[in-house]
């Protein structure tokens, strides 16, 4: 058991410019210097976990690195670095607009647009002003390229993974930490693809769940902690439009639940974290879905850490709803204690009081401090890096409160 509240944080982190403007290269025709791109990758993830390290960060992470950012400021890289990886998926020929929908069952609860979403509508004015720092920035708007499906999924990515885990392992040993973790996207947020083969959403979802299971599989064989990236799993539900009852999105969520937990089958759940949000968008959030009814659904997920969101102001007060909760036996949650949504810099005292909150609720020894999701492409690095200062000064804080 730890003597003290470990520190952790969602995924990404800030990626040096030099690196940016190599992702942007390569995404672009022509581009002939691989080796070059991998020698520089790896020395940004050997500098990123070092970085970790030094701040205080326990349990740390490449900072996706491994998951091209053509930008400073782009909030989808979580999921889009898996178009590369899955063959029978096509970019180019839609828009997130136009999109043909994954199709649904007679009955079944189905997914807007992106721009159809409740919370969208409900602030359009809001979300229309360029200058209103809401919505996702410098991504093209609605004509932004969009994937679809167009046969059979498989996963091609294994140069890729190799590639990561080889970095990761590399960057652990020169840094002197024992543990790390890699990001993956789960089969429910993977799949929200156009879908012109599968006959349903479902087979989608189970095809994407079939393909990434390799990586996952390489992940944990690798001797690394795998986290499991699927904000679908709440914030789908601001993406149902007229709202579906609790009840109907629940059954809508669990088809999800069931495909991921059948991707990880006989894998360590120990060596398994999943990561919750509401969607990493500057926006007011109005209509994301409550966390009590969405928690025991996350906790149907046969891994052994549960990250989510936690210190935005839509989600502070959600602490509570572990008196009611019971966290099964052997299990962790790591909420965020520090936000990807705001430009302030949480006071440490603050970090610690939160973290206090979780611990008198689900015990300390079962606490893991995180932050709410990536800060990497979502505030300026120069922030990012000062919300992990604080997370670190935060715990050590809370650390002298429990333990003594």
């Amino acid at each position: 058991m730890p003597d003290r509240i470990l520190t952790s944080h969602a995924g990404s982190l800030p990626r040096p410019e030099d690196l940016i403007a190599l992702n942007e290269q390569r995404a672009a025709a022509g581009f002939s210097d691989e080796e070059g791109y991998a020698r520089r990758l790896s020395a940004a993830v050997g500098e990123v976990v070092a970085r970790q390290r030094d701040i205080g960060i326990d349990l740390v992470n490449d900072g996706e690195y491994g998951h091209d950012m053509g930008q400073r400021y782009n909030y989808g890289s979580w999921w889009t670095y898996v178009f590369g990886r899955l063959g029978g998926v096509e970019l180019g020929r839609y828009t997130i607009e136009n999109i043909p929908q994954a199709k649904a069952r007679p009955g079944e609860v189905t997914l807007t647009t992106f721009g159809g979403r409740r919370d969208w509508q409900a602030f359009s004015d809001a979300y229309a002003d360029p200058s209103a720092g809401v919505a996702i920035p410098s991504q093209g708007g609605p004509d932004v390229p969009a994937p679809v499906c167009t046969g059979p999924v498989t996963y091609t990515g294994q140069a890729e993974i190799q590639r990561d885990i080889a970095d990761m392992k590399a960057a652990m040993a020169a840094a002197g930490v024992a543990d790390g973790f890699l990001n993956a996207v789960a089969p429910g947020s993977a799949g929200r693809f156009g879908n012109e083969y599968y006959d349903s959403d479902e087979e989608l979802i189970y095809a994407c769940a079939d393909a990434l299971r390799e990586e996952y599989r390489a992940i944990v064989d690798a001797g690394l902690i795998l986290q499991l990236d699927d904000p679908g799993i709440a914030e789908n539900w601001d993406q149902i439009n007229p709202a579906p009852s609790v009840e109907d999105y629940q059954r809508f969520t669990r088809k999800r639940v069931e495909a991921l937990n059948y991707a990880i089958r006989g894998l360590p759940p120990e060596r398994i974290r999943f990561h919750l949000c509401w969607g990493s968008w500057h926006g007011p959030h109005s209509t994301d879905l409550p966390m009590a009814d969405i928690v025991d659904v996350m906790l149907e997920i046969n891994a052994g850490a549960y990250s989510f969101e936690a210190a935005n102001v839509r989600h502070g007060h959600e602490w509570k709803v572990w008196r009611d909760v019971k966290l099964p036996e052997g299990k962790t949650i790591i909420p965020g204690m520090v936000s990807h949504s705001t430009n302030v810099v949480e006071h440490p005292e603050l970090v610690a009081d939160r973290i206090v909150n979780y611990a008198q609720v689900v015990g300390r020894d079962h606490v893991i401090a995180g932050t709410d999701c990536g800060l990497g492409g979502r505030v300026h690095p120069q922030i990012a890096w000062a919300k992990l200062d604080t997370l670190a000064k935060g715990a050590e804080l809370a650390t002298k409160r429990l333990y003594g």
